[in-house]
C-alpha cells in the first residue's frame, strides 16, 4: 500500500456513525496517527468483534432508537455514513440535541451520494448546482444533507457534505479483480452509460483534508478523474490477471435489484475541481487503472 498522507491537524476524537468498509479504513488511519476513535455498528456481536480486533470503542446503534450512552463530550469530529430512512438521518433523529450539546465538537462530515443530482444524461454535475434527485434514494440523501447543514447553522461546528462516487478498493467483493476471481463479475451494457469511481483510501484522504480546512456548508464531489462505462474497469482488471472478461449483458436482460436499476437509470460525470482547488487533494488513484494495478500487485 502506498504511503498515505498523515492528518495535518492535531489528533482529536473521531466518532463514526456506521463503521462500515469506508469508515473503518479511515478509522484505522486516524488511530495510527494517535486519534481516539469510536463509532457504531448495528448489532452487539459485531460490536464485540470489532472492539477486540481493532481496539476501537464501539456502541450498538441500528437507527431505530437512541443509544444508551448519549454522551459526545470528548468527540471533536463526527462522520455519518448511515443511509437515511424515509424519516431522515438516523443520527439526527435520535441524537441531534446530544451532538449539539457536545462541548468539543467542531466538524461533521456527511457521506452522501451523487444520486442527489439525478440524471444529467452524461453531462457534468457540479456542487454549486441545485440537487435534482430523480429517485427516492436521491431525495432522501438530499434531505439528509439539508438536515445536517441546518442542525449546526449558527454554531461553531462546520458541517461538510461529500457526494461519493462508486467505491472500490481491496477486499473480497470490493473490486472487479476479486469479482473475476470469484466468477461473479458482470458487464452490464447500456449505450452511453458512464460514471465515476473512487478508491476507498482516496475518500479518507479527502476527509482528512476537509478536517484541516473546515467550511460550514462545504459540498464536495468525491470521485476520480475519469467517468467511464461500467465494463471498462472489468476489462482492464481481466487484462491484469490474465483472464477473459465476461460477455456483456444488455441492460434489458440483466437481473438487477431495484437499487441497481435506479443507479443505471442515471448518467453523469462528476466535476472534482473543488477537491483540488479548495482542499488541495491529489488523488493517489486518479483513475481505476492506478487503483486496480495496486490491488493486483498486492500493494494494498
Amino acid at each position: 500500500m502506498p504511503a498515505l498522507p498523515e492528518p495535518t491537524i492535531a489528533a482529536g476524537h473521531a466518532f463514526f456513525f456506521g463503521l462500515g468498509y469506508t469508515a473503518l479504513r479511515l478509522a484505522r488511519r486516524l488511530k495510527a496517527a494517535g486519534w481516539q476513535v469510536s463509532g457504531t455498528v448495528r448489532d452487539a456481536g459485531k460490536a464485540a468483534a470489532l472492539a477486540a480486533e481493532e481496539g476501537i470503542a464501539v456502541r450498538v446503534f441500528d437507527g431505530s432508537a437512541p443509544m444508551a450512552d448519549r454522551s459526545f463530550d470528548s468527540v471533536t469530529h463526527v462522520i455519518d455514513s448511515i443511509p437515511p430512512t424515509a424519516e431522515g438521518a438516523p443520527p439526527l433523529l435520535h441524537h441531534a440535541a446530544d451532538l449539539r450539546a457536545g462541548p468539543s465538537l467542531r466538524w461533521v462530515g456527511y457521506l452522501s451520494t451523487p444520486a442527489v443530482y439525478g440524471d444529467r444524461r452524461g453531462g457534468w454535475a457540479r456542487e454549486d448546482e441545485a440537487p435534482t434527485p430523480g429517485s427516492a434514494r436521491g431525495e432522501r440523501r438530499a434531505a439528509a444533507e439539508r438536515a445536517w447543514l441546518a442542525a449546526f447553522d449558527g454554531t461553531a461546528v462546520a458541517v461538510q457534505v461529500f457526494r461519493i462516487a462508486g467505491i472500490y478498493g481491496p477486499g473480497l467483493g470490493r473490486n472487479p479483480i476479486a469479482a473475476l476471481k470469484a466468477g461473479k463479475a458482470r458487464i452490464i451494457e447500456k449505450p452511453g452509460q458512464v460514471f465515476n469511481r473512487i478508491h476507498v483510501d482516496d475518500i479518507g484522504t479527502v476527509l482528512l483534508a476537509s478536517m484541516a480546512r473546515p467550511r460550514h456548508g462545504g459540498i464536495y464531489n468525491v470521485a476520480d478523474d475519469e467517468a467511464c462505462s461500467p465494463g471498462d474497469p472489468i476489462r482492464f482488471a481481466a487484462s491484469l490477471v490474465g483472464v477473459e472478461p465476461p460477455a456483456p449483458i444488455g441492460i434489458d436482460s440483466a437481473e438487477l435489484s431495484d437499487m441497481a436499476r435506479s443507479f443505471y437509470a442515471e448518467c453523469k460525470r462528476l466535476d472534482t475541481a473543488r477537491l483540488r482547488d479548495e482542499l488541495g487533494v491529489a488523488l493517489s488513484y486518479p483513475t481505476y487503472r492506478e487503483g486496480l494495478r495496486a490491488i493486483a500487485a498486492g500493494a494494498e
